[in-house]
């Protein structure tokens, strides 16, 4: 082989594997998004937009800075450290980690069970499948996905694929229903009314719990890591937190032109009623594909991240990596269908995900100067302080929001 053809070679690995990065990237940034963009994502929007009708807009605002400040903080740390977020707990403070990842886990099943709900919803909507069936049907297309010997470059395509059909979807539905534009942007930055449970339900669903490790623990997974790829890994956070803020955006304005019009929506379907008030019966089956898309993209993100808090504190775990993610799931289906009540179910996830953030972002961001977990990489100031604030700001909501959580289920 001539230098030429050699360098040429080279260029066309280069490219290749650049391509490759930038796909995973791409893909780890749907993970978290649609992580986040769940049924109780839907939910939360619909219930809490006829709340507040405008209003809701601050708080959306408030969740997308926050999401940011979170997400560039974990992703960048982790990413830099090459270890997992209960990897990096304990070496802040040894079983700390294990306490992060029982909690995260906890937390992810509560999800998991309304995602799976959220699923069979939605096929029922879409055809007439009853719950019990449509969840196991979701279920096994979960489970089939795992089952691929690259489970992680599936995961990436199915969840760019959907992510994109679920845009498209509620920005064909926000046009049709013509919301009051102005009045949000006005509201957004002077809100007439803010309801903090409100705020912390949203924080919680949007960077809670496993959500805000779902596509970091993804990079760590695919070997993109290291100090040399934070430049990457910072624009893969940002892009997960434009794509959840585009679709929050969009949903809050759909059902917003439902609610400003004067409707009232279906206490035991918020958001369905919303897109059957706003576009017909072609707004309901529309909503039922969303839903579907939404809740099992979620079920996808909570198995993986939830198990990937586990796999490096227990061999067991790691070994049988995919078989633990597939139990996950199929425990996750069993709860619901015995004990239901999925919309209740989707509110409380968000508030206790949204307790669970304060300890582990607090953890990492003691990790952040620690030579041992980051070696000579250099934190932002901006991103430590903001960081820090933060882990206040949320604690502080988490108090507040501890003796409300409960008379959700009276």
């Amino acid at each position: 082989m001539s230098k030429q053809e050699s360098r040429n070679s080279m260029t066309s690995k280069e490219q290749k594997s650049r391509k490759e990065t930038l796909s995973v990237l791409l893909g780890a940034a749907f993970l978290m998004a649609t992580s986040s963009i769940g049924p109780g994502f839907l939910t939360q929007t619909a219930v809490f937009t006829e709340k507040l009708k405008a209003s809701f807009a601050f708080a959306i605002l408030l969740s997308i800075i926050v999401s940011l400040i979170v997400q560039l903080n974990v992703w960048r740390i982790l990413a830099v450290s090459k270890m997992r977020a209960q990897d990096v707990a304990n070496k802040v403070f040894p079983g700390l980690g294990y306490f992060i990842a029982f909690l995260v886990a906890i937390g992810g099943l509560v999800f998991n069970i309304g995602n799976v709900g959220g699923a069979a919803m939605g096929l029922k909507v879409i055809a007439g499948i009853p719950i019990t069936w449509g969840a196991i049907i979701s279920a096994l297309i979960a489970i089939i996905l795992f089952l691929y010997k690259e489970m992680g470059r599936a995961m990436d395509q199915f969840t760019k694929i959907l992510g994109f059909i679920m845009i498209a979807l509620v920005l064909y539905t926000a046009i049709v229903t013509k919301p009051p534009v102005g009045v949000a942007v006005k509201e957004a930055f002077m809100p007439s009314q803010i309801d903090w449970m409100v705020i912390i339900t949203l924080i919680g669903g949007t960077v809670g719990g496993y959500i805000t490790f779902s596509g970091a623990h993804r990079l760590l997974d695919a070997g993109i890591c290291g100090p040399e790829q934070v430049k990457d890994v910072t624009r893969g956070a940002m892009n997960g937190v434009i794509i959840t803020g585009v679709m929050r955006i969009l949903l809050f304005l759909a059902i917003l032109g439902v609610v400003w019009a004067g409707h009232s929506l279906d206490p035991s379907n918020p958001p369905a009623s919303a897109f059957r008030l706003g576009a017909g019966e072609i707004g309901y089956r529309i909503f039922g594909v969303i839903l579907w898309a939404a809740a099992i993209t979620s079920v996808v993100g909570a198995s993986f991240t939830s198990i990937s808090f586990l796999q490096t504190l227990f061999k067991h775990i790691q070994r049988n990596n995919r078989w633990w993610i597939i139990g996950f799931i199929i425990i996750s289906t069993a709860i619901l269908i015995t004990i239901g009540q999925p919309v209740t179910l989707l509110i409380f996830a968000g508030s206790v995900n949204g307790l669970i953030l304060p300890l582990a972002l607090l953890s990492i961001l003691l990790a952040a100067h620690k030579k041992e977990v980051v070696g000579d990489y250099k934190h932002p100031i901006w991103l430590t302080i903001t960081g820090y604030f933060m882990v206040a700001i949320t604690l502080w909501m988490g108090i507040i929001s501890l003796g409300k959580i409960f008379t959700m289920f009276k």
